[in-house]
């Protein structure tokens, strides 16, 4: 493809995404509305032979329309933190900004750890000593302590429990040695990438754990804040893994009104433990029909795997919402 003469203002953009990394350029990407990233996607795909003269154009253009703008002051110590953490990590951008700004707050890692998922806290704790476990524990919230617990190997598992009882007074020196436990580890698990918390996940995953009034209350807000971010959370907290738990009952009740078109795509994108779930509430012969047309199906577009799980997700939240099928123990449990 011959090179243009010059270049359009939106081509100009896709040149610029281009010289960005992928981090970079997703981060710019994820701010766009739907029309625009379709118009620049189209541009980067059509972009061709770009020489260096047009590169520098796109970059000339660039700089001329920022050097109108400045550099605004506001927080610019939360900016360069972030900078100096993608490019560190968090542990080693703590240490930095500490020298940098001696007055900015410092994050200590055991109080990072605090918000952690028992997930990302596990790999952190691996093998360490049963009297650092058991001061870590006691910092944690008992559901996340019990999955960390639960992790460790069997024969510890009672050392760790019995320190907890009886831990008594912790000296500062004992948290001084676990902050330096988790900075290492930290430091070994994530290296130079930043180590996130909360999100999306994490905010269904507390909401599925406030019972029914909170979080019909809780999501009603929401809604009226941010309609997307409710939605996201939303789709977080019932998603089509969560079925899985059904028991036989209300996975029959909830097959009844499954197509079974849409039945055999969604159970495409599962293994084959996790489809016994299903078929564990038909009949033998049902079970081996499904199975058959599963086979005979051959290969499945993943993006037709994913509308059929969101259908049955679909159907089995307003079953939930009727009470025909239950998740969880009780009326205050939620997926």
């Amino acid at each position: 493809m011959d090179e243009p003469a010059s270049l359009l203002p939106a081509d100009n953009a896709a040149v610029m995404m281009m010289l960005l990394n992928d981090e970079q350029t997703s981060h710019i990407l994820a701010e766009l509305e739907p029309d625009e990233l379709r118009r620049l996607g189209e541009k980067m795909c059509a972009l061709g032979e770009i020489g260096p003269e047009l590169i520098a154009e796109a970059i000339a253009g660039f700089i001329e329309k920022t050097e109108a703008l400045g550099l605004v002051a506001h927080d610019r110590v939360g900016q360069v933190r972030t900078m100096i953490t993608r490019a560190v990590g968090e542990v080693k951008a703590e240490n930095l900004m500490s020298r940098i700004v001696p007055e900015a707050p410092r994050h200590s890692s055991l109080e990072l750890a605090r918000w952690l998922t028992a997930e990302s806290l596990i790999p952190l704790v691996r093998d360490e000593h049963p009297q650092a476990l058991a001061v870590l524990l006691v910092q944690l919230d008992p559901d996340i302590a019990a999955a960390v617990l639960h992790a460790q190997p069997e024969p510890a598992q009672s050392e760790i429990v019995h320190r907890v009882a009886t831990l008594g007074p912790i000296s500062p020196q004992a948290l001084v040695m676990l902050e330096e436990l988790l900075a290492r580890r930290i430091t070994e698990c994530h290296g130079q990438r930043p180590f996130e918390v909360g999100g999306v996940r994490e905010a269904a995953g507390i909401v599925n754990g406030v019972g029914k009034v909170v979080e019909k209350r809780v999501m009603s807000e929401l809604v009226r804040r941010d309609k997307v971010l409710a939605r996201q959370i939303e789709d977080e907290m019932f998603k089509f893994e969560h079925l899985f738990v059904l028991d036989p009952k209300s996975m029959g009740t909830l097959l009844r009104d499954v197509p079974s078109e849409v039945l055999i795509d969604s159970l495409k994108g599962i293994s084959e433990e996790e489809r016994d779930v299903f078929f564990r509430a038909m009949s033998s012969r049902a079970a081996d029909g499904v199975r058959d047309e599963i086979a005979a199906r051959g290969r499945t577009r993943l993006a037709d795997v994913v509308i059929a799980q969101k259908e049955v997700v679909t159907i089995a939240r307003k079953l939930a919402a009727d009470g025909a099928i239950v998740f969880g123990s009780g009326d205050d449990d939620y997926v």
